[in-house]
């Protein structure tokens, strides 16, 4: 909680006072939506979701080669693909299962038939959003969400947030947004969890309830 209240605290500069009704914060499950919802009470604005999907190296699932969104919007690091030697296959069928897991979630998040709709995003048209998450490692769902974002609809400005990226990150993802504000940028990074003091799982359950408990559009 204390990194989101600072992050929330760090926005509330880059959002001038004119944007605050028109602006929403996109969280990303699980851990992201945590962080959204305490930057979303701080700066007084509406909260939703928006769920890309890591793709993984086949030797070790927690480290992503790249990420997809659900209308097929695909960030790969080609250079660590052919590094790792994964081919073309092993791709796209990773590509398949992510995108089943966001229409799984997706379901379950919003509970909304329409949920799933090609244009459900519209509504972010002309309006700022903030994409925010726990930490970026190598910040592929980031990437590729606020590039899903650009290519369906054309917010008024997209803003990345999050508490700890390592430098070679935040650099990627000023390519991808209008404004990036992060926390801390350390040169000796491993992973985002060794910058919280508690870095717990998040459950279905939890992000559920504060879908339930917000009001988003």
């Amino acid at each position: 909680m204390t990194a989101a209240n600072i992050l929330g605290e760090a926005l509330k500069d880059t959002i001038k006072k004119d944007e605050v009704s028109n602006t929403v914060i996109l969280g990303i499950p699980r851990g992201g939506v945590i962080t959204a919802d305490v930057v979303a009470r701080k700066l007084s604005c509406k909260l939703d979701i928006i769920i890309p999907r890591k793709l993984t190296d086949p030797d070790n699932k927690e480290h992503a080669i790249g990420a997809v969104m659900e209308d097929g919007t695909t960030y790969l690091d080609q250079d660590l693909a052919n590094h790792l030697f994964i081919d073309k296959e092993y791709i796209e069928s990773e590509k398949l299962h992510q995108i089943e897991e966001i229409k799984r979630r997706t379901k379950l998040y919003h509970r909304d038939e329409s949920s799933g709709a090609a244009d459900y995003y519209s509504y972010l048209k002309d309006r700022t959003v903030i994409l925010v998450d726990d930490g970026a490692a190598t910040g592929a769902t980031i990437i590729v969400a606020a590039r899903s974002i650009r290519s369906r609809i054309k917010p008024r400005r997209l803003i990345i947030g999050v508490p700890v990226a390592p430098k070679d990150t935040v650099r990627l993802l000023k390519q991808e947004s209008d404004v990036i504000e992060v926390i801390t940028t350390p040169s000796q990074f491993h992973s985002v969890g060794q910058y919280y003091q508690e870095f717990n799982p998040v459950s279905d359950e939890q992000v559920v309830e504060i879908m339930q408990n917000r009001s988003f559009r």
